[in-house]
């Protein structure tokens, strides 16, 4: 019997018992799906961070409080390290690096009129349109005077502007934040939300007043800054070691109170991240194929018994051992690679839904799409063995007397 013939007869025989065959293959279909959908979602997220690191620059340096990390996290003093000072003598002696940008940033209440939202307010400087690769649509943003006199003053980005204003042109309005009321001077081009963080989401203030008037706080959250070029990143990284070492007078023998992390290794933190939640869902997936092909291996004895007497009927009238192991792999076989063909249209549909529902970028994946169809059919193949082998050894005379 040839394999065209076998594949034929095995579509037969699935076809019979449609509702069990389905049943069977759920196991493979969820498995598959898993795979596509998960593996959709981690290299969605491989492309935003890339394209983030392209958009802000391998070369920017972020300054940030506290003298160790522990899963993301800075040590207890974190917020209390860097200072305005700190940042002035960056700007005066920096040699390897330009566009010194303070930042001091918490979430608050923005109101205009009778609507409200709550966001992320960022004080910050004029540098910050470079160091973080934004652009003023409208208006302006507020200048190094407006910093020295502490002035209520901000920019607004896109969806700030979507939630407030309806109709209403927002440059020349004012809102409050923290019941402060600013003047709106300018409003940021739309970026797009990347993943689960929106920089569109977000509404510039001086630092000063940040500082001073909003947060009442002394210290800043970080400061950033552009190395000259890409190959001055690790000159650019040591200099600034040096610079605020002797700023904070900390002897050359101890742990700094501040670290350094440049777009990079920030972006390759994240990605390491999101590898390990899609390698989290795609261990699930494997155990769901097992029990699919555990199920496979289940219906496919079942088979073998109920077809006990057809398999000693075909072996009196001349096939071989090596027919019937063909017959019942070739039925196995089946069962996956349709529940794997399935499995896939369900992981490309889950993998459509998911920027939908979460809001997080898919990209599906071909490779994994060939991947995961080609284990289907290994799944298949693998639990379908030893039915397949137990059908092939059965005696004719024993497999004809059988009731």
């Amino acid at each position: 019997m040839g394999i065209l013939e076998s594949f034929a007869n095995a579509l037969s025989a699935l076809l019979a018992n449609k509702l069990r065959s389905l049943l069977t293959m759920l196991g493979v279909i969820i498995g598959v799906g898993a795979i596509i959908t998960t593996t959709s979602i981690g290299e969605g997220a491989k492309a935003d961070i890339t394209e983030r690191i392209q958009t802000l620059g391998a070369n920017i340096l972020a300054v940030r409080p506290g003298q160790s990390m522990f899963r993301g996290r800075g040590s207890a003093d974190a917020r209390r390290t860097l200072t305005v000072e700190d940042m002035e003598a960056l700007q005066e002696r920096g040699q390897t690096f330009s566009y010194v940008t303070p930042e001091v940033s918490s979430r608050a209440q923005v109101k205009f009129r009778n609507k409200n939202t709550n966001t992320t307010i960022v004080g910050t400087s004029p540098a910050y349109l470079v160091t973080a690769n934004f652009t003023v649509e409208k208006g302006r943003f507020f200048t190094e005077f407006e910093i020295r006199k502490r002035d209520r003053v901000c920019v607004l980005g896109k969806t700030v502007v979507d939630t407030l204003f309806e109709n209403v042109e927002p440059v020349g309005q004012i809102v409050k934040i923290k019941n402060v009321g600013f003047h709106v001077v300018g409003v940021m081009k739309e970026k797009g939300a990347s993943g689960w963080r929106n920089p569109d989401d977000q509404v510039f203030i001086p630092y000063s007043t940040a500082m001073k008037r909003v947060f009442g706080n002394e210290y800043l959250s970080s400061i950033s800054v552009q190395a000259n070029s890409d190959k001055l990143i690790a000159a650019a990284e040591t200099e600034l070691t040096e610079l605020i070492r002797k700023q904070h007078e900390i002897p050359i023998n101890k742990e700094p109170d501040f670290h350094i992390r440049n777009q990079a290794e920030f972006m390759e933190t994240l990605e390491e991240s999101s590898q390990t939640f899609t390698n989290m869902i795609l261990g699930i997936a494997v155990v769901s194929l097992i029990v699919g092909g555990i199920g496979i291996m289940n219906i496919m004895l079942v088979s073998v018994t109920e077809r006990t007497k057809e398999i000693g009927l075909r072996k009196a009238v001349g096939a071989q051992r090596i027919d019937i192991l063909a017959q019942f792999l070739v039925e196995s076989t089946t069962l996956a690679v349709v529940g794997g063909v399935l499995g896939i249209g369900v992981g490309i549909i889950g993998a459509e839904g998911v920027p939908s529902i979460w809001g997080w970028r898919t990209e599906v994946s071909v490779m994994y799409a060939i991947v995961s169809f080609v284990v289907s059919a290994f799944v298949g193949v693998f639990f379908g063995a030893y039915p397949a082998w137990k059908a092939a050894k059965l005696h004719p005379i024993d497999a004809l007397r059988h009731e």
